[in-house]
C-alpha cells in the first residue's frame, strides 16, 4: 500500500536525520587533536550581527595540536579572540596581530573519560530518538489498519519499522565504539 510505504521512508528519514546530528555532534567532542569542527558553533560580532567565526575567518589545522584562525579583515582578530574566550571551549588564544593560534593540550586520563562519558549521552539521545520514530510510525500505520488497511500489510510494516529501529541503533553503536577509540588513542 502507498500509505504504509510513504510512512516507512518518511521514518526512514527521520531516523537518518537523528543519526546526522548525532555524527555532527560527536565531532564537536574534541579528541586531543585539532579539528576545525572544534570552533563549530563560536559567534563573533560582526558589524554589530552575530556571525559564525567560519564565515568571518579561514580555520585550518596546521598539525595535529595547532588550529590557527586568519580573519578576512584584520580589525576584527580582537573580537575573534574575545569570542573565543568567551565561548568556554577551554582554549587561550595566542594573537600575533595577523594570525591567532590556539594550541590543543593533550588530554588527561580523567578529561577522556569525562569526553566518553559525554559522548555516550548522545549516543543515548540518538537511541531515544530513533526508538521515538518507531513508535510514531506504528503510531500511523495502526491508524492505517483503523482506516480499513490490510493487518497483514500493517505487520509486515511494523517488522520493517523494527528491522530499520535495530540497525540505525547498531549505527549508533557504531559511532559510539569509533568515538570512543578515537578519545581514547593517546
Amino acid at each position: 500500500m502507498e500509505e504504509i510505504e510513504l510512512v516507512l521512508d518518511m521514518a526512514k528519514d527521520s531516523m537518518e536525520r537523528a543519526l546526522k546530528h548525532t555524527q555532527i555532534e560527536l565531532s564537536k567532542i574534541r579528541a586531543g587533536r585539532a579539528s576545525v569542527q572544534m570552533l563549530d558553533g563560536i559567534q563573533v560580532e560582526y558589524y554589530g550581527v552575530p556571525t559564525p567565526l567560519a564565515q568571518v575567518s579561514s580555520i585550518t589545522a596546521p598539525d595535529a595540536r595547532t588550529l590557527a584562525i586568519k580573519p578576512f579583515e584584520r580589525k576584527i582578530i580582537n573580537d575573534i579572540e574575545r569570542a573565543i574566550i568567551n565561548s568556554n571551549i577551554g582554549l587561550s588564544p595566542a594573537n600575533d596581530g595577523e594570525l591567532i593560534r590556539l594550541n590543543i593540550p593533550p588530554l588527561t586520563e580523567e578529561r577522556r573519560k569525562d569526553l566518553v562519558k559525554k559522548a555516550k549521552g548522545e549516543i543515548e539521545i540518538a537511541r531515544v530518538n530513533v526508538r521515538k520514530v518507531r513508535q510514531e510510525a506504528n503510531e500511523e500505520l495502526k491508524k492505517i489498519q483503523k482506516d480499513g488497511g490490510s493487518e497483514d500489510e500493517v505487520k509486515k510494516a511494523e517488522e520493517r519499522v523494527q528491522k530499520m529501529t535495530d540497525s540505525y541503533i547498531a549505527k549508533a553503536e557504531q559511532l559510539m565504539a569509533d568515538k570512543e577509540k578515537d578519545i581514547m588513542q593517546v
